[in-house]
């Protein structure tokens, strides 16, 4: 085991550029294989397209895998720092890895762009911050939705990880929300049965259900439900939001509600938007080099660390030289200095005190269509 570990790490280095004399190094962990694979596979796809330069300096860009385990992520973060001296890590790619990975870059001081939402806090995780939208924003459109629909009752399953915690956190912390969880089941990342835990939803009768999961597993309880004749609305997260969530639930997710980011439905967007010209600009990018429909919701996030890092080197660069810790004080420095960057999911604005830095034009509920997703108004 520790061979193949080795052997993959090796031969996942992967310079896009060559270094500059300056040595920008930028590392990358996300879980290419593992459970979280349908997610990893696409967030490292972006940096195939990523521009040469960083901040106006050419950069490697150096990736590994972490198979979607924590104690791996631990690994390749401290071979990217100690071996590589990268100046700045861009992951994990879910919540887990991401965590395990912050206690090193913490450690370290080398500053962090996440590539998934934390329950991480500024004054505890100062080098680290996060590009996805935190599940409180993420949730106002599904409790605005429910509100609107008249629902007083949700029925909540999610993975027994962080993951699960946040979002039914998010979904329980938004404002105004009168909503009532009248039951909580979960169940594990790898789990191929969720029959005893739908059974015990349905024995609550929930006016709706809300589901904690991501990637394929995600689609695991919404299909349990069907299965078992359930007809109410089901809302999911931000971490379905992939090819592999519609192939893998077929008919049974048809009409999920999810929340994400503007740039799925960009095309949906009003034109006075300042995500939108961004967003269809990443699109085309984007399916240029993987081919129409290839979009993601994941790929997406990728870009959105790469616009934020773009700034924040750029600033840096005019203070110290990579290679050095006054170069990735600076990164640091800059990412929460306020400055907006605008994405593809977000308008990006991170300070001391919010290291994810986006507002509700961050979050939209889509719902699925004929196996796409579809924007949905909410008023």
């Amino acid at each position: 085991m520790k061979k193949t570990v080795l052997t993959f790490a090796l031969a996942a280095i992967v310079p896009l550029a060559a270094a500059s004399a300056a040595g920008l190094k930028v590392g990358v962990i996300v879980g290419e294989t593992g459970p979280g694979a349908s997610l990893g596979i696409p967030y490292k796809s972006t940096f195939s397209i990523v521009p040469k330069t960083l901040g106006g300096l050419d950069v490697q860009y150096i990736i590994l895998d972490d198979a979607t385990d924590a104690t791996l992520a631990v690994k390749q973060a401290r071979k990217l720092i100690e071996e590589e001296k990268v100046d700045l890590l861009i992951g994990s790619g879910n919540v887990p890895t991401t965590v395990a990975v912050a206690e090193v870059t913490n450690e370290d001081k080398v500053p962090q762009i996440a590539l998934s939402p934390t329950p991480l806090k500024p004054d505890t995780s100062p080098w680290t911050f996060s590009v996805p939208q935190s599940m409180n924003v993420m949730s106002l459109p599904v409790v605005r939705h429910m509100q609107s629909k008249g629902i007083k009752t949700v029925g909540f399953i999610g993975f027994t990880d962080a993951w699960g915690d946040l979002v039914l956190n998010g979904f329980k912390n938004v404002p105004g929300n009168n909503i009532k969880v009248v039951d909580e089941e979960r169940y594990a990342r790898n789990d191929t049965s969720v029959a005893g835990q739908v059974l015990k939803i349905l024995a609550a009768k929930p006016d709706a259900v809300l589901v904690g999961g991501s990637g394929t597993p995600g689609a695991l309880p919404q299909m349990t439900l069907r299965q078992r004749g359930y007809k109410g609305p089901i809302y999911h997260n931000p971490a379905v939001i992939n090819k592999d969530f519609l192939r893998v639930g077929g008919k049974a997710v048809e009409g999920a509600y999810a929340t994400t980011g503007p740039v799925m439905v960009a095309d949906q967007l009003d034109d006075s938007n300042p995500i939108k010209p961004v967003a269809l600009d990443f699109i085309k990018k984007y399916e240029a080099k993987f081919g129409e429909g290839k979009l993601n919701a994941f790929a997406a996030y990728s870009w959105d660390a790469y616009l934020i890092a773009d700034q924040a080197v750029r600033e840096a660069a005019k203070t110290a030289k990579p290679g050095t810790a006054e170069f990735r004080t600076a990164i640091r420095n800059a990412l929460e200095s306020g400055k907006e960057v605008v994405g593809v999911h977000g308008v990006y604005k991170m300070t001391p005190k919010d290291h994810t830095g986006v507002d509700e034009r961050a979050a939209v509920l889509v719902q699925v269509d004929n196996g796409s997703w579809k924007l949905i108004n909410v008023k």
